[in-house]
């Protein structure tokens, strides 16, 4: 795998922490993330990943992008790595309940473990977690915090806007 290189970059939602290595993106951190990243043999520095990611997700904040075309690396065990892979197929502007998703990866019974596998998604956004909601419609946990997953859906027109972007990470 190699180095990970990492950066912070700004954000409507703050600043965030990507990471990359020559096998890809590994990670994508909220300023308070629920389930950090393990960091060890991580070096902050360039990488040509980092500055695709940073362009790409610049693309979407700014409303150019739906979705995004670059090597992912995730780590995570196998039944993870599926369910996360399998985030990728929600459209942007839309949204799915947990069920759906465990039904994406075949497993209709495994609700719970869908859930705590979405959960722990170490590239939010480009693996878009933030389009699981609960069954009733209503926004559940989301590792960059409740705030940060409406302003996602709010960007993508999934919600309808109800708060100002500034007021909600004031």
């Amino acid at each position: 795998m190699g180095t990970i290189h990492y950066r912070r970059i700004a954000s409507p939602v703050g600043a965030l922490t990507i990471a990359a290595s020559d096998a890809g993106l590994h990670a994508i951190e909220f300023p308070s993330n629920r389930h950090p990243q393990h960091r060890e043999g991580w070096r902050e520095g360039d990488h040509p990943l980092l500055d695709q990611a940073q362009a790409q997700l610049g693309e979407y904040f700014a409303g150019k992008r739906e979705t995004f075309d670059m090597p992912l690396a995730p780590q995570g065990t196998p039944f993870q790595r599926e369910v996360w892979f399998a985030l990728a197929s929600i459209p942007y502007g839309q949204t799915a309940s947990y069920a759906q998703l465990a039904l994406r990866v075949d497993r209709p019974a495994a609700t719970r473990a869908v859930g705590a596998a979405n959960g722990r998604n170490p590239l939010p956004i480009v693996l878009p977690c933030h389009r699981v909601i609960g069954a009733d419609g209503s926004l559940t946990g989301f590792g960059g915090g409740l705030p940060t997953k409406r302003f996602l859906l709010e960007l993508e027109g999934a919600l309808p806007r109800e708060t100002p972007a500034a007021d909600l990470f004031s």
